[in-house]
């Protein structure tokens, strides 16, 4: 068992190619934990294990390891910056405590960093920022700098600064400390700390003052040395900083070259001295699931009942499956029984293990603010509780994004059959994002996900690791329908044959709602007008025959069903009878309400040189974009725009083509909107 005060759970988190990865890589080497320093060029990375990862060069999976540093553990996640990935990152920053933000020194804060920024945001997760490369040419700090506060409106606060850049980066300024880091040679390991040199001695003073400013409205007696111009010591500073990042209103800025081995010590000190230990955080809390309007708080110590959230679940080759735990409160011992609150289960711990990677060892026990994985947990699953089942607690879980993209899959012979069941079975376990369904016309698989990368992924990992040779359609864009305007209709169930018969009536009124509000029921009428035990079977009808559509098959969204009317028979109605007549009122509404189809619309940012600048947008163009901005960043053009998923196919190599492969993009999903008529047409026929 560690103390508590000495352990930081942390995770990287950027856009994609900031350099996570190769951040933790030199963490790894300069903490003792590697011998030699892995490298994502020559696929020798400890963390990006899978061999996909390496031939690739990116992160697919988060994968998490721990480190010593100045007698502190360091729990690290490394996690994806691709957007196909996204869940990777919102299951890894839910049982984080603090996060180390990537950034790129020449493009600063890119689309996949906004989004991840988000993602923490939403967590409460307090964190530094690193900017990264700054070795490379068009680095520059007080650009990257001024991204954070103008696109992400945080308040960025440098507590380091650059000597040089580009390739004149030899090492940084500590702006608490004053004392400079020397890295002597372009690949030294270690650095040698000197006076601040005397061009920058102004500049760091007035930096100074701006930090102890910042940091003063955090720390009364600092305030008070302050006004009263008394000497401020480095360790009031630190403490008085420690406490505006706990409480999310700072974000220090560091700096550094991963690659080149630069900034990493100050880094690691940095983890230490600002982000949170698990007591640091507020205690986890959840509700009792008898009751849920109960709300429960577990601390983070080993009295309290025991309390850990599963956050990933991994195959691993040769122990079997892998369920990657948060333990919140009290202590998890093999052997013990557990209660899982949100399947209502009791399980058995088989074994615990603490992970480097793709490698393990055994622990005979885990405590509050662990990261472990245990085997045996044969029905646990991403975002579920596990707790002492005589004191139960169920945790937030986590949500995931809707899947956007979908291919049909069919295995090549009978025997590629059980085993791409098999397959699917386990990836779909593993990956909350990915969904596998039968289509019923024909009997296809149908495989979703967050994207064409993330789907090329699965299908590629069922060839390897599970040996499934499979055809792939082409993708299908996951479209939506919607109501735009207000319509009654009454639907009619009566039946009568020999014997019992069958009645059900309802009227419902179908209201369209803001985008992305999903589809509610509520009802107008009381017990007076229609038994109360059929508004049950009512909503479930209209839920069934939302999720099946009115136009072509696609769920419905962001529509309201009031229940405003209907009668009943005392002997022939029965659920089944007011399911359907439910189902009948609904298409018969949607039929008047004016019913669209909506499809997704990513946000895609462009990165290329100028002299092509006028193809890609007329390349965009074609694909029906809408472009929403243009900036020159150096010798490049950014390029926003808003462009239908349907028209991204393979847009990765036609932009290649088009720049000779000089530009790249990334694109997240941002909203639906409705189909133009010609398209729909396509669509339905």
């Amino acid at each position: 068992m560690n103390d508590l005060e000495k352990v930081r759970n942390i995770g990287f988190i950027a856009h994609i190619d900031a350099g996570k990865t190769t951040v933790t890589e030199r963490v790894l080497y300069f903490t003792g934990e590697t011998y030699k320093i892995g490298d994502i060029d020559d696929g020798t990375t400890v963390m990006d294990f899978m061999s996909l990862e390496r031939e690739r060069g990116i992160t697919i999976g988060s994968a998490a390891t721990n480190a010593k540093w100045n007698d502190y553990q360091v729990n690290i996640i490394d996690t994806p910056g691709h957007v196909d990935f996204t869940a990777e990152v919102e299951r890894s920053l839910r049982v984080l405590d603090g996060g180390v933000v990537v950034l790129e020194s020449v493009s600063g804060v890119q689309p996949q960093s906004e989004t991840v920024w988000r993602q923490a945001d939403k967590h409460g997760v307090p964190r530094l920022i690193f900017v990264n490369k700054m070795d490379r040419l068009g680095a520059d700090f007080d650009f990257a700098v001024q991204t954070v506060k103008d696109r992400l409106g945080a308040n960025a606060v440098p507590i380091q600064i650059p000597i040089g850049a580009e390739s004149e980066f030899t090492g940084m300024i500590d702006i608490i400390t004053q004392k400079a880091y020397i890295y002597d040679g372009n690949d030294a390991t270690n650095h040698k700390i000197i006076e601040v040199p005397s061009e920058y001695s102004e500049k760091v003073l007035e930096l100074r003052q701006q930090l102890i400013e910042k940091v003063a409205e955090f720390d009364e007696d600092l305030m008070l040395n302050f006004l009263e111009d008394k000497e401020i010591t480095i360790e009031s500073i630190k403490l008085a900083l420690r406490k505006g990042v706990l409480s999310l209103d700072i974000f220090p800025v560091l700096v550094g070259s991963a690659l080149k081995h630069k900034g990493i010590h100050p880094l690691l000190d940095a983890v230490i001295d600002y982000l949170p230990s698990p007591l640091d955080v507020p205690p986890v809390s959840g509700v009792d699931p008898k009751n849920e309007e109960t709300k429960l708080d577990r601390k983070a110590n080993t009295e309290e009942p025991l309390s850990a959230l599963a956050f990933k679940v991994v195959t691993d080759q040769h122990v079997g499956r892998l369920v990657y735990l948060r333990v919140y409160s009290g202590r998890l011992e093999p052997g013990i029984n557990v209660l899982n609150t949100t399947s209502r289960n009791r399980e058995r711990v088989g074994r615990l293990m603490v992970m480097h990677a793709d490698s393990r060892e055994d622990v005979p026990v885990a405590g509050p603010g662990e990261i472990v994985a245990a085997i045996g947990l044969k029905n646990t699953v991403t975002g579920q509780t596990l707790c002492d089942p005589n004191s139960p607690i169920a945790l937030e879980s986590i949500t995931f994004p809707d899947p956007v993209l979908s291919v049909a899959v069919e295995p090549k012979t009978r025997s590629d059959q059980d085993k791409m069941t098999n397959a699917l079975t386990r990836l779909v376990d593993e990956d909350p994002t990915l969904q596998a369904s039968t289509d019923d016309e024909t009997a296809q698989v149908i495989l979703a996900g967050m994207g064409e990368l993330h789907l090329d992924v699965i299908i590629e990992r069922m060839r390897r690791e599970f040996n499934v040779d499979a055809t792939v359609g082409a993708p299908r864009v996951a479209y939506r329908e919607t109501a735009t305007k207000t319509a009654n209709a009454q639907g009619k169930f009566i039946r009568q044959s020999g014997g019992r018969g069958q009645y059900g009536d309802c009227t419902l009124r179908i209201e369209p709602l803001e985008p992305g509000s999903g589809i509610l029921f509520e009802s107008e009428i009381t017990g007076s007008t229609l038994p109360t035990e059929y508004f049950r079977p009512i909503e479930q009808g209209y839920r069934e025959a939302a999720q099946s559509g009115f136009l072509a098959g696609y769920p419905v969204v962001d529509v309201k069903a009031v229940l405003i009317d209907g009668s009943h028979h005392d002997v022939d109605s029965s659920e089944m009878a007011f399911k359907v007549a439910a189902s009948m009122a609904f298409k018969s509404a949607m039929n008047k309400a004016s019913a669209v189809m909506l499809e997704p619309i990513m946000n895609i940012e462009v990165v290329t040189p100028e002299e092509f600048l006028g193809d890609v947008i007329g390349d965009l163009n074609s694909r029906r974009a809408q472009v929403q901005s243009m900036e020159a960043r150096g010798k490049v053009q950014v390029v926003k725009a808003f462009i239908p998923l349907a028209e991204t196919f393979q847009y990765a190599t036609r932009l290649r083509s088009l720049t000779t492969g000089r530009a790249s993009f990334s694109m997240e999903m941002d909203h639906y909107s409705r189909v133009p008529k010609d398209i729909f047409e396509k669509v339905v026929n």
